[in-house]
């Protein structure tokens, strides 16, 4: 395991430190939790929806200039 160095602001560090406490877990282990996970996509992206399988590829012969005059025509 590695050790980092950081500078960070007094009163962030006190905040860390008490919510590390609050929850039963140590300061380092919040940082590297964030810094695995930085980078990482979320569970709820790689979740594929069945909504969203449903429609991918479904407005690739759309045209944006028709959408546009509907929209124009639909909140005179």
């Amino acid at each position: 395991m590695s050790k980092l160095t950081l500078s960070v602001d007094d009163r962030v560090v006190s905040r860390a430190k008490r919510y590390a406490k609050q929850h039963g877990v140590s300061v380092s282990k919040m940082v590297e939790s964030y810094l695995s996970s930085v980078g990482e996509p979320t569970p709820a992206a790689q979740a594929d929806a069945p909504i969203l399988r449903s429609l991918r590829g479904s407005l690739k012969t759309a045209d944006p200039r028709e959408y546009r005059k509907h929209l124009i025509s639909k909140y005179k």
